[in-house]
């Protein structure tokens, strides 16, 4: 949880430095407001994914509300607009879409490993659970 805060406050604190160049008054086309997220916004979010989806949905929404709240800034778009739509029309996945990708590549990662203790920690056939947790090889 205290990840998660200090990833929302990173993300804020950068979507305010940049307000002047991704804002609604600025004059740079979307699409060079789309790479300026890419290309600096969404790494401090990307760094240790691969992670966050054994987070639990509350954390990784605080994330996405971020995400929403930058895209929303840089189309200018009005409250009435669906969050799906801004996503789509950006050509951006959603953090969710972004952690099963990743989860993706960690797995196919770990499966051609050189080292046979790393393919292991793909096996769950002796993995009993009785509470509701989620391992990362559920994410695929």
């Amino acid at each position: 949880k205290h990840h998660v805060r200090q990833k929302k406050i990173q993300i804020k604190e950068k979507m305010r430095k940049l307000y002047w160049l991704v804002g609604p008054f600025s004059e740079l086309t979307i699409e060079n407001k789309r790479l300026l997220y890419v290309a600096i916004i969404k790494p401090i979010w990307i760094y240790g994914i691969q992670l966050w989806g054994c987070a639990s949905k509350s954390n990784i929404d605080i994330i996405q509300r971020c995400q929403n709240i930058a895209l929303r800034t840089i189309t200018a778009a009005y409250r009435f607009e669906r969050n799906n739509a801004i996503h789509r029309d950006m050509m951006l996945p959603t953090i969710a879409d972004e952690i099963q990708r990743f989860a993706r590549k960690h797995e196919t990662r770990l499966d051609h490993h050189v080292n046979p203790l790393a393919i292991l920690l793909l096996d769950n056939s002796k993995d009993y659970r009785r509470l509701k947790r989620l391992k990362t090889y559920d994410l695929v």
